[in-house]
């Protein structure tokens, strides 16, 4: 599966300061030092019902993990999935009358074109769960031989019990996770499993649906949580640096993501960092599919909106924190952006450098976009106001928003 092309990312004078970010495992800040070459996993969509601002805002707090690393002039390995094999995704091609493929395909192809317009950077490996099912089949099997899995009427189940380390990602009780289980695509009152919380790894064949060879597992489909760990561990290894997503997806699908990996290894810990992003609210609700609240950024698009103007309006937020989106969050950031484009639109202006140490400083903090944008408001308004006399400042200013923010001026 093919990514979506990158938008030039400006080289800076200088170098940028290293990131401290919020480990949803520790509950802590911490340093991150990722060496020359920095690995990320973020989780992406299954691609019924493509792109909502709940999902921009994600992959707009991801690229700015991106941007802050290339900015210290490492390289960045990012890697993505795509669900594109799932029972939402089966519900909604029958309920549409619609091939489930053809509806992967599609949503897929739109949710390419709202990253491009974002100006979101592109993993370097974009990899559907369906062609990743040969890599997913042996570790299954492995699982199995190291006695960490077991059949209920043809299912294949993982153990979290296998992982003495269960638990250490999301930090909830095993109440809490009975209870978030039941909501997000767990099942666990089936009779028949060990432990209410342990997730199928292969789910054999049902009529009517689609399947694969699993050798010995038999016909089937993958779970979702083994088949990021299979894409994460064949690109990235043990170990990598972030493991990304929204909030919703601490518990289950990072924590179970997360034992399978250690239990298959022997290693611990599969991410060095586990990081999420807040949820989007419309009309005083999560946005969500199931809801059916949802903006989509290509209807935005369509309606004449500047892809500039909505991941302003993504900026204005903290990444972790939960918001809702309004009429007057659009306004404010199109009127942010008429600001922005004036300012730098001048031939020169008040001097820049100081402003760029801001930007990079704000964001090394935990991505602290709103102070970022802050500071770029506070020169825009001396440029329109006093005015300066240093001919390089607003395009130092255009390329420091570019290259860290994403925003083309």
């Amino acid at each position: 599966m093919y990514a979506w092309p990158a938008s030039e990312v400006p080289a800076l004078p200088g170098k940028g300061r290293d990131l401290r970010i919020h480990d949803t495992a520790t509950g802590a800040s911490i340093a991150i030092d990722p060496g020359p070459v920095a690995r990320i996993y973020v989780c992406g969509i299954t691609p019924y019902d493509a792109t909502h601002l709940g999902h921009a805002a994600t992959y707009n707090a991801f690229d700015l993990v991106q941007r802050v690393w290339l900015d210290t002039k490492r390289q960045v390995h990012y890697v993505q999935n795509v669900t594109d094999i799932d029972d939402p995704l089966l519900e909604r091609a029958v309920a549409n009358g619609d091939d489930w493929t053809a509806l992967a395909e599609r949503e897929t192809a739109l949710f390419r074109e709202d990253m491009t317009a974002l100006r979101i950077l592109p993993p370097r490996q974009y990899i559907g769960a369906v062609e990743s099912i040969p890599r997913i089949v042996p570790l299954v099997e492995r699982l199995r031989e190291l006695g960490a899995a077991y059949e209920v009427e043809g299912d294949i189940y993982f153990s979290v019990e296998s992982d003495p380390a269960f638990g250490g990602v999301s930090g909830l009780d095993a109440h809490a996770m009975r209870l978030l289980s039941a909501e997000r695509g767990g099942d666990p009152d089936r009779p028949g499993k060990k432990n209410p919380l342990d997730p199928m790894l292969w789910m054999a064949a049902r009529p009517g649906e689609p399947s694969w060879d699993g050798a010995s597992l038999g016909p089937g489909r993958p779970g979702w949580h083994i088949e990021c760990v299979a894409i994460a561990l064949e690109h990235l290894g043990m170990g990598f640096d972030v493991q990304g997503g929204g909030s919703d997806l601490a518990f289950p699908h990072h924590e179970m993501g997360a034992s399978h990996a250690q239990v298959l290894t022997g290693e611990h810990p599969f991410a060095k960092a586990y990081v999420h992003a807040g949820m989007v609210a419309l009309n005083g609700a999560k946005m969500s599919k199931s809801k059916g609240n949802l903006v989509f950024v290509s209807q935005l698009r369509r309606d004449g909106v500047d892809p500039a103007a909505i991941r302003l309006a993504l900026l204005a937020h903290h990444y972790r924190a939960d918001w809702e989106w309004t009429d007057g969050v659009l306004t404010e950031a199109r009127e942010r952006l008429d600001r922005w484009r004036a300012a730098v639109s001048r031939p020169d202006g008040p001097p820049a450098d100081d402003l760029v140490d801001e930007v990079r400083a704000a964001l090394a903090n935990d991505l602290d976009a709103p102070t970022a944008l802050a500071a770029v408001d506070r020169w825009a308004e001396r440029q329109a106001t006093t005015g300066g006399t240093d001919e390089g400042a607003p395009g130092v200013v255009s390329r420091a928003v570019d290259a860290l923010l994403g925003v083309a001026l």
